[in-house]
């Protein structure tokens, strides 16, 4: 079953409201993770985040987080069933909406704590089911990578079939 009015709009203004609402939604977690890190003491923020820094947190915050995570997927999710008229656009929707939402993270999080210093700082990217530490410029590239396999999905730049110049209807 199609969500009734996905059809509404063109591809291009599909792509534009998901980027809009992924780039509201990335500056939202980044206002969060200003308040955990407040929280905790790591303002001015550590370069790097380590797994001692992780095992300090106290577990309530741990399961807090784990929640706001959870809670960000299914939103990621909602909004690609609701923008995608196929399984293909669907899939194409939540990778465009996650990797916008992840670059924009950092760049809201670079304009509200001045961080990332640099591209090679370790964050803590997820602590669904554990911690997952990497480098800042590893979900960017992954970012970038799912931005190009959405645009492949949604078949963006995918030349139209043609008609046979001298279809029976033009000759007859």
């Amino acid at each position: 079953m199609n969500p009734p009015g996905n059809r509404r709009f063109s591809l291009a203004a599909r792509l534009v409201l998901l980027a809009l609402f992924a780039v509201a939604m990335a500056y939202l977690e980044a206002a969060a993770v200003l308040y955990i890190r407040k929280i905790l003491g790591w303002v001015p923020v550590p370069r790097d985040l380590t797994a001692a820094d992780m095992q300090r947190m106290p577990s309530w915050l741990i399961l807090s987080e784990q929640c706001r995570e959870a809670g960000t997927i299914v939103m990621l999710v909602t909004l690609a069933l609701l923008a995608g008229a196929t399984w293909r656009e669907r899939l194409g929707a939540f990778l465009y909406a996650f990797a916008v939402w992840d670059v924009f993270y950092y760049v809201w999080l670079y304009v509200l704590l001045r961080w990332p210093p640099s591209l090679t700082a370790r964050d803590c990217l997820f602590l669904i089911p554990q911690p997952w530490l990497a480098p800042v410029w590893f979900p960017l590239l992954a970012s970038v990578t799912m931005l190009m396999i959405s645009l492949l999905l949604f078949g963006v730049g995918k030349s139209k079939k043609h008609e046979t110049p001298l279809s029976a209807r033009q000759v007859g």
